[in-house]
């Protein structure tokens, strides 16, 4: 690798920690719903609206790619970010947290479509599945580091410049600005697209393709699945153990160690073990992770169910990604935005587990949650042995 490849590489890895802001819904919609006494339909709406953009924005982010550039559009989505992460400093009602979670919604959106694909472009035909794993392990610090600024903002002792848990807000902010001084300061050289880009109808009819939709709904699931785990586990521990919200937030933030940790062996295991069996181990722990969400009463049994969840889940993205990425070699840019189009199963799930658990309690949620699992097991035919 080359040293300006090398020197790139650092504001991407930070880009990727930018990618992690969105992560901050989980918890922060928690916050709100405690804050303006909401059901949890309406809390959920806030983790829905993020992703709903993903339907919106990730195909045309992939034919913006082809027209601007990668680089050009990463920065057009930290600058996005950088606004969605400014409002909540003025305030938290209703609508002004919609706007700001649409906004990050909406950054996020083009950040996921654009980042990964530059990634390929800076490793230039290097080790791009493990350094996106990496990358990942970057997104997941900022993703576990959310639960912990919010609860230090909420505790009464620290005034937190009068923002209490929403001081998570400009210390992010500052982050992103970092990043993208940082990626706008760095040269990365692009190679040139190769003949007449994609049209909208071109990159969807790509959905034609067995693997390639399959592939989509397996993304759906596993953000379905993460998002859900993220807002719905601290639910548990207070319906169950009657924690409170401050006490219950640690769920969060243990699920996304796992994460973490997940991301981190499996940048290794994905290099030395059979994908497909790693996949199946995956699926097997999120499968677990399920039944004892669904019926554990003690605080050991829905820890490790967290704990199985984060780490089962952590990979599942890359392998599956990369799966779709090999399928259709010559339209990489068009695939890369119809999988993060499938980032739009982080707004159907928390949507309809907001209504199971208003009815059934929080078992209602997991149940949803399940029903992604049970897809997953039907994908792994569909992955290589490589």
């Amino acid at each position: 690798m080359s040293k300006t490849n090398k020197l790139a590489l650092l504001p991407v890895m930070l880009c990727f920690f930018a990618m992690g802001f969105v992560d901050l819904v989980g918890i922060a919609s928690n916050y709100v719903k405690d804050d303006l006494h909401l059901t949890d339909a309406t809390a959920n709406v806030f983790p829905s609206l993020v992703f709903f953009w993903f339907l919106i924005f990730s195909v045309p982010t992939g034919m913006l790619m082809n027209k601007i550039g990668r680089k050009k559009t990463v920065l057009v989505s930290l600058i996005i970010t950088l606004f969605s992460l400014l409002l909540p400093v003025f305030g938290e009602s209703y609508g002004l947290m919609l706007v700001s979670f649409s906004l990050l919604g909406i950054g996020n959106a083009l950040m996921q479509t654009s980042l990964n694909p530059l990634v390929a472009t800076v490793m230039k035909g290097g080790n791009v599945a493990s350094t996106l794993t990496f990358g990942q392990f970057v997104k997941a610090i900022a993703s576990f580091m959310a639960p912990y600024l919010a609860m230090w903002g909420a505790q009464a002792s620290i005034p937190a410049f009068g923002l209490g848990w929403r001081v998570l807000f400009p210390i992010y902010l500052v982050i992103g600005i970092l990043a993208t001084l940082l990626l706008f300061s760095t040269p990365i050289e692009e190679e040139p697209i190769e003949g007449k880009a994609s049209s909208f109808m071109q990159c969807l009819s790509l959905l034609g393709k067995p693997i390639v939709l399959l592939s989509f709904l397996g993304i759906m699931c596993h953000v379905g699945i993460d998002v859900g785990t993220n807002t719905t586990a601290p639910k548990i521990l207070m319906e169950r153990l009657g924690m409170t919200l401050n006490d219950a937030a640690f769920a969060t933030s243990l699920y996304f160690i796992f994460r973490t940790l997940g991301c981190l062996t499996g940048s290794f295991f994905l290099r030395v073990m059979n994908n497909k069996v790693f996949f199946i181990i995956s699926v097997t722990m999120m499968a677990l992770s399920m039944l004892g969400l669904a019926v554990g009463t003690s605080k050991t049994v829905l820890f490790i169910a967290i704990a199985l969840v984060g780490y089962g889940n952590s990979n599942v993205f890359s392998m599956v990604f990369a799966r779709a990425l090999q399928s259709v070699p010559d339209k990489q840019n068009e695939v890369s935005g119809l999988m993060i189009m499938g980032l739009f199963g982080g707004t159907i799930f928390p949507l309809f587990m907001g209504f199971a658990s208003d009815a059934l309690g929080q078992i209602g949620a997991v149940a949803i949650m399940a029903i992604g699992v049970l897809y997953l097991f039907t994908y792994i035919p569909k992955m290589n042995h490589k």
